[in-house]
């Protein structure tokens, strides 16, 4: 049966008008239609005999409206091509409190023979499941409130994750409905896992940060298995607001991976890497990286290692099971040696055999301006060691082979790293590190290679590297500062110097060093092509030593610009351009 738009319009009048008695007669109501049936993909529903709701779609729901209290009502079910109400195949009588609010699910299927049954025995036959102090806005200020119904009926009992927060829902079995849960506004990943809390199952996107003082009726929808379920619609979880929309949660299905290989075997120098028995690397060199990629989730991974001649899977010599969380983001190391006992050592006795070493919660960006990194010690014949900044103190403290830190965030500037013994305190080298141009980024800062290259068949020797997103290797200087007494010894400044600033090209701003053989007067001035004075930096006496100072062009149009420096007698000029 099929109503016009002003048969509606009238249907709708007649509705608030029947309804709208008083407060004290009437109820407020909202109707979801849920049954994954597909003989119930669309159906009539009645009130009272009366037409409600023409061709009410599955996964479709109503706003709240004015029902009918202290009264028996009836509501019918009917096929979507109903004439009247003598076509209702299911009828249900409820009786509704005047001034309370309620949620019908209509919900389970027609024939539960014909589907795969409930893997706790529950029955999964069409019904309209009810919630009573239903809620069409916020309890508590500024917060979003919603309630979770279980409303799969192939999906055994489940919990449901608001990930790196709570478990909103535990053990629940179909078809629950949850009291209200109360969260701040924000995006949450959700995890559907089984009753046992370890396997997840499925994995959501709550986008909640645009519904503060707001509520919804959440509801877990359709068939894990579809094809046992009459080609029924996939698993989903979907929001019904107040309004009668109804939102689908984004289903993630993938994790963000980042492969490094640091095992500084001479026999491993290239490798292929396998996943799931496919070639996802060839060739795969020593101190190389991928970028980020997509990788399975919510899955057992198999990932495997074979020489570099390898044809297929069948070459493998070792393998690895991941089980990777759906939105996560990880970063796998491949490090150690194939045989230990050819090699030295370690001073830890830590396992040095080849292994893979993962990090979760990896980052792609970092905290604000800031880099943000963490540190992994993957040489294997190097014994624990404490790592600090010279001037900024210490980032890692007996940091032993295979173990890594939590992540780390700093200014994008230049450092000098400090790897010193933990056992004797002794220093073992230090790097300096350029971290300009990296703002709002992230990075891995590994140990690689081997302290003693002839105790350990010849291999690459001992490095500190830095690992960025899009897989990027950086060698930091080579040879390590190792020949000086002190470390922590400011270095001797013997001439005058204007560096090339960096990065360039930039946008917006830039890093512009010189030195200054002894203490003198400075004058920084930047320029137009014209030869016009956009602005002075610096104009006032230094020390002798390094110097850097920040340039911000934000208010300058891209071109480019002349920076000069005067210091006592010494004059110099250099380029740099800005683009936006």
């Amino acid at each position: 049966m099929k109503l016009t738009t002003s048969l509606l319009l009238v249907v709708a009048v007649t509705l608030l008008n029947v309804f709208s008695v008083s407060s004290q007669e009437t109820a407020r109501l909202q109707v979801i239609h849920n049954a994954a049936d597909p003989a119930a993909e669309k159906v009539d529903i009645y009130l009272n005999s009366d037409l409600l709701l023409d061709d009410f779609a599955f996964r479709a729901a109503t706003p709240f409206i004015n029902a009918p209290a202290n009264q028996e009502i009836e509501v019918g079910v009917a096929p979507n091509n109903s004439t009247s109400s003598s076509d209702i195949i299911a009828t249900f009588k409820f009786n509704l409190m005047p001034g309370e609010k309620y949620i019908a699910v209509a919900n389970g299927v027609l024939s539960p023979g014909d589907f795969a049954p409930n893997p706790d025995g529950k029955d999964t036959g069409f019904n309209i499941y009810v919630k009573t102090m239903a809620q069409e806005e916020s309890k508590v200020s500024g917060n979003v409130e919603f309630a979770v119904m279980h409303g799969s009926t192939d999906a055994p009992t489940v919990d449901i994750v608001a990930r790196n927060v709570a478990t909103l829902v535990d053990n629940a079995p179909y078809p629950a409905i949850t009291d209200y849960l109360s969260v701040p506004p924000a995006d949450y990943t959700i995890d559907v896992k089984d009753e046992t809390g370890t396997v997840v199952v499925a994995t959501f996107v709550a986008p909640l940060s645009g519904l503060a003082d707001g509520a919804a009726f959440v509801f877990a929808s359709g068939f894990l298995s579809p094809a046992t379920n009459q080609d029924g619609a996939p698993f989903g979880i979907f929001a019904a607001l107040p309004d009668g929309t109804v939102l689908e949660l984004p289903a993630l299905t993938t994790a963000r991976l980042q492969v490094i290989h640091n095992a500084a075997d001479p026999a491993a120098e290239m490798v292929d890497i396998y996943l799931n028995g496919g070639l996802l690397l060839d060739d795969f060199a020593f101190r190389a990286a991928t970028p980020f990629i997509d990788a399975p989730a919510n899955q057992e991974i198999e990932v495997g290692v074979a020489p570099k001649t390898s044809t297929s899977s069948d070459d493998i010599i070792a393998t690895f099971k991941f089980n990777l969380l759906a939105g996560d983001k990880y970063v796998a190391i491949a490090n150690g040696v194939l045989d230990p006992s050819q090699f030295a050592v370690n001073p830890d006795d830590k396992n040095i055999g080849f292994n893979i070493f993962v990090k979760s919660m990896a980052r792609e960006q970092g905290t604000d301006r800031n880099v943000d990194f963490f540190i992994f010690h993957g040489s294997t014949d190097a014994p624990a060691v404490d790592v600090a900044v010279h001037g900024d103190g210490e980032l890692a403290k007996s940091l032993a082979y295979g173990e890594m830190t939590d992540y780390l965030s700093v200014k994008a500037t230049r450092y000098l790293i400090i790897l010193k013994d933990a056992g004797n305190g002794s220093t073992i080298a230090g790097f300096h590190v350029d971290l300009r141009g990296l703002e709002g980024g992230s990075a891995v800062v590994l140990a690689s290679g081997f302290v003693n290259k002839d105790q350990n068949q010849g291999g690459e020797g001992f490095a500190l590297l830095g690992i960025l997103t899009n897989g990027l290797v950086v060698n930091f200087p080579d040879p390590p500062v190792t020949d000086v007494e002190d470390l922590e010894a400011v270095p001797v400044i013997s001439n005058y110097e204007l560096e090339q600033n960096y990065p360039n090209p930039f946008n917006p701003t830039t890093s512009i060093a010189f030195s200054l053989a002894k203490d003198s007067f400075v004058k920084l001035q930047v320029y137009n092509m014209l030869g016009q004075e956009v602005v002075t930096l610096i104009n006032n006496r230094l020390n002798a030593g390094r110097h850097s100072v920040v340039f911000d062009a934000s208010e300058l149009n891209s071109g480019t610009y002349l920076y000069r420096i005067e210091a006592d007698n010494f004059k110099a000029m250099k380029k740099m351009t800005l683009i936006k």
